[in-house]
């Protein structure tokens, strides 16, 4: 398997999962034709789409997608915020703590914290990646998840950062406030990650990193030091090997 990056940050959010034979696109916040050149036109081996929430940087082509005759799977919130009350048959609602299968895939959707309609996480399982973490776009999660493979998760902020630029005489807490409530910072995710057993955990990439307010090179260094594993800043173009076992 191998995870491939079309975007992550502001700019747009989409993923995709390949093993050759089937595919999985993970958000669809960029233009249809980034997401056309990165599946190389062949939109016949992917099984579905996967969408977090409605904001524009994960939910963009949403309407595209299902015209490729592309599945989507999303909560209800995030279709009635992007304009689905009428169903299209490739529009599927799903809800927190949902198993479902896309493919060979199999999929559990739960519940984040974020300023959208019905937010979600996805803890993807297949066998040639095992199980996979998908979490972006939240500021906390209640939930653990054991035996870990690979994990894909943001690390959008350092509050260190946010607080020097947006502090009490910067006229913008607002926007500090705002940052604060809806992703997850570098400090958060360390703790997600110390909260989950990561001993059969290969690769963590970490995603949607602020382009103002992170630092690539501290927070790579920051994750790997706590937990000693392959830590991979996601860039637009990324190609990496996602393996259930790291050979």
């Amino acid at each position: 398997m191998k995870l491939k990056v079309i975007s992550t940050g502001s700019i747009g959010n989409a993923y995709i999962l390949d093993n050759g034979n089937e595919a999985l696109l993970i958000e669809c916040g960029v233009n249809i034709m980034d997401i056309k050149k990165a599946l190389n036109f062949d939109f016949s081996k992917v099984v579905g789409c996967l969408v977090t929430h409605e904001h524009n940087d994960h939910a963009k082509s949403i309407n595209e997608v299902m015209k490729l005759g592309i599945d989507v799977y999303a909560s209800g919130g995030t279709f009635a915020k992007t304009g689905h009350s009428i169903k299209s048959h490739k529009q599927n609602e799903i809800v927190s703590k949902q198993n479902f299968r896309i493919g060979n895939f199999k999929i559990m959707a739960f519940d984040v914290q974020h300023d959208a309609a019905e937010p979600l996480g996805f803890l993807i399982d297949h066998a040639d990646c095992g199980k996979t973490l998908f979490l972006t776009d939240t500021n906390y999660c209640k939930y653990t998840f054991p035996g870990l493979n690979n994990i894909i998760i943001e690390a959008n902020f350092s509050k260190e950062i946010i607080d020097r630029k947006f502090g009490a005489d910067s006229g913008k807490e607002f926007l500090r406030n705002r940052i604060l409530r809806s992703h997850f910072s570098l400090d958060n995710c360390k703790d997600m990650l110390k909260a989950n057993d990561l001993t059969a955990v290969n690769n963590i990439v970490l995603i949607h990193l602020s382009d103002s307010n992170s630092n690539e090179k501290q927070f790579v260094k920051e994750v790997y030091d706590l937990t000693g594993k392959n830590v991979t800043a996601a860039v637009k173009g990324l190609h990496i090997d996602f393996h259930k076992t790291p050979f």
